[in-house]
């Protein structure tokens, strides 16, 4: 601990190709201050977020170079931790020691490797992508964070796409119909596309598998579109999309074709944690809709609901535009770092009492975010991804008792 009054957090600069986020911005400063912390902060940690240095000095942090970050923290506070940064996030394992505490984005389900390898460091690591969807969490919920800037994003990425204006305009030379908008997926991206579709003046349609969604999608001021099939198994734990047999699928595809060929824009936020993103929007689907159209698939890093969707690019198929954005709320640095870290240092401060580390594994919040501690992988869930077995009673007792009460 660099001063030994006080636990350390160490912000690095994040080396992700095109990421400009940073974990913790200079106005969630104070608060952890207040709880008796120190921070250090790479010098130009926040610059392409839209914070210098100083500012974070103004705040009271220090500015150090990357190497006395890791050497004088306790706590590191990232957006990408090894898992969502495999190539370069390497160089840092050797800066790496056992009584660190990581807290970031690791994409454990999908990723669980990398989880193995920083467990193989005697890490202790939470990752801010597992916390539970429970109304004392909210705050600390990343995925919904970073998803409300997604939602937004993929709309005006369509707007500008597409040939036609969203609003409906009633001028000397005629009137122009409003553009039609139709969202696949009904989720926190998928209600702030609605909500962004409908405030540039587009007629929105909307359609979720999970029919409880219906009142939301209305009180935005969009139709849901209602499909004769039993949804009652959608729904899975924590509040997200449960995985679909592939027949629900294709009778879905069938019932959406209709739909997706009389839209201007589609938009697709279909995910499901851990698993490859269900396609919902088949190239015969795509070929029925004029040209001109613009399709935007915001899952197509996790291979896509959109078939001739590729990550990154942009696809021009049988005349519709077909975007695939990655890390899209990274486009939008200030305020995707804003709402990011306001849920980690929430969550730090979950962890942190009177300036003193306190791990409660009592905690629903603490014991689903910790990931691996003490040479282990402890959560059960990123256990089963990589096929290993449930951790004995005694074995998580050892780890419980390695867990000191203050860092």
């Amino acid at each position: 601990m660099s001063d030994k009054a006080k636990l350390t957090i160490g912000v690095p600069r994040e080396t992700f190709a095109g990421e400009k986020r940073v974990a913790l911005t200079p106005l969630v400063l104070p608060p952890l201050f207040k709880a008796g912390m120190h921070v250090l902060v790479e010098n130009d940690a926040g610059r392409a977020a839209g914070f210098s240095d100083e500012v974070y000095q103004e705040k009271g942090a220090t500015i150090v170079a990357r190497k006395q970050v890791f050497d004088e923290s306790d706590m590191i506070a990232q957006v990408r931790m090894l898992g969502t940064n495999p190539q370069e996030g390497r160089a840092d394992l050797d800066l790496l020691r056992p009584s660190h505490i990581l807290i970031g984005i690791s994409n454990p389900l999908a990723a669980p490797g990398a989880t193995k390898v920083l467990a193989g460091l005697r890490l202790t690591v939470f990752d801010m992508e597992m916390i539970p969807r429970i109304t004392r969490a909210q705050s600390m919920d990343v995925l919904s964070s970073q998803a409300n800037i997604a939602g937004y994003k993929s709309v005006v990425l369509a707007a500008e796409a597409l040939p036609k204006m969203f609003p409906m305009m009633t001028t000397a030379a005629g009137t122009i119909p409003p553009a039609r908008v139709f969202i696949l997926g009904v989720g926190v991206a998928g209600l702030q596309a609605i909500a962004t579709a409908r405030r540039l003046g587009a007629v929105v349609e909307a359609f979720d598998v999970r029919p409880e969604v219906k009142e939301q999608v209305q009180s935005l001021g969009a139709k849901f579109v209602e499909v004769e099939l039993d949804t009652s198994a959608a729904k899975g734990s924590g509040g997200y999309a449960k995985e679909q047999s592939e027949d629900f699928l294709r009778r879905q595809r069938e019932l959406m074709a209709k739909v997706v060929a009389a839209s201007d824009v589609v938009i697709t936020t279909a995910q499901v944690p851990g698993k490859k993103a269900p396609v919902l929007v088949t190239e015969a689907m795509v070929q029925g809709m004029a040209p001109g159209s613009v399709i935007v698939d915001l899952a197509a890093q996790q291979g896509g609901n959109v078939e001739p969707s590729r990550p990154g690019e942009v696809v021009h198929y049988h005349g519709v535009t077909i975007i695939g954005p990655t890390n899209v709320p990274s486009t939008v640095p200030f305020h995707a770092s804003q709402m990011y870290a306001k849920n980690i240092s929430a969550f730090i401060l979950l962890l942190v009492k009177k300036g003193k580390l306190e791990i409660d594994f009592e905690d629903q919040i603490v014991r689903e975010t910790l990931i691996a501690r003490g040479g282990e992988v402890v959560n059960a869930r990123v256990r089963d991804a990589l096929g290993l077995p449930p951790l004995a009673e005694e074995e998580l007792a050892k780890l419980k008792e390695q867990v000191p009460a203050e860092v």
